[in-house]
């Protein structure tokens, strides 16, 4: 992959993320409520992994 591409993907996840973030935040949503669905999104990916 080159490097232009590389730093493009970078910089696409850190703008999905602070808008996710952003998102939440400004709609009230309580932090703990975010940290647990990103718990739970880990969670669920990890054994999905493991499975196979």
């Amino acid at each position: 992959m080159p490097l232009t591409h590389f730093l493009g993907l970078i910089a696409l996840v850190l703008v999905a993320a602070g808008l996710t973030l952003w998102l939440a935040f400004g709609s009230g949503l309580p932090l703990v409520a975010l940290m647990f669905a990103a718990l739970s999104a880990s969670v669920i990916l990890t054994w999905t992994r493991v499975s196979r």
